[in-house]
């Protein structure tokens, strides 16, 4: 793999090593997934999530900016244009059912059977051979490319140009100083506090 770009951040670094990587990359959710959350888990291979307590979303548009990190690009490859648009352009929280149904997870499991079912997954595909395995991810990867380098560089810089507005800083400063209790409503309500600029 190449070096990192000048001036691009070591995260897209980090999701090219984890794309390309010779192993099977498995991500378990119990909680929360938002904006790089959801970015980062989305770079993983398989992807389980607790159906009571997993909580996914792209919520950039809700502040004014857009992701920034490569989850456009990979929504749209997990999900379809369609679910892609709807996810990213609502803004809003998607429960775990959701998110299966959509392709942006493997699979929605009872939270009290989640750590068994990717215990068991990751046990499992880790006693086959490796070769074979790294294969897989290799044709899987010819078929379903990664996007270049090239492609999540324009998208970042696009993100920094938005993120750079004055609006946009506004509401951040405002947001830094919101009591405590605004801060945790903020976090557990995310999805329905962002809402369009007033």
């Amino acid at each position: 793999m190449a070096s990192r770009r000048e001036g691009m951040p070591a995260w897209f670094d980090i999701i090219g090593r984890l794309g390309n990587a010779p192993f099977i990359t498995v991500g378990s959710l119990r909680g929360r997934a938002r904006g790089i959350g959801n970015e980062f888990l989305t770079t993983l291979d398989v992807r389980f999530a607790s159906r009571e307590k997993a909580v996914l979303s792209q919520l950039e548009i809700g502040t004014g900016i857009i992701p920034g990190c490569g989850g456009i690009q990979r929504l749209v490859q997990l999900t379809g244009r369609s679910r892609a648009l709807e996810i990213i352009t609502s803004g809003e929280d998607y429960d775990a059912d959701t998110a299966a149904l959509y392709g942006w997870v493997n699979r929605a499991v009872p939270d009290a059977e989640l750590d068994a079912v990717v215990d068991r997954f990751a046990r499992r595909i880790a006693s086959f051979d490796t070769d074979a395995l790294r294969a897989v991810k290799e044709i899987v990867n010819e078929e379903a490319p990664l996007h270049s380098p090239d492609d999540l560089a324009a998208t970042h810089q696009r993100f920094a140009g938005l993120l750079a507005r004055d609006f946009v800083q506004q509401r951040l400063q405002l947001s830094a100083k919101a009591s405590p209790e605004a801060i945790y409503d903020l976090e557990l309500n995310m999805g329905e506090r962002l809402g369009p600029r007033g």
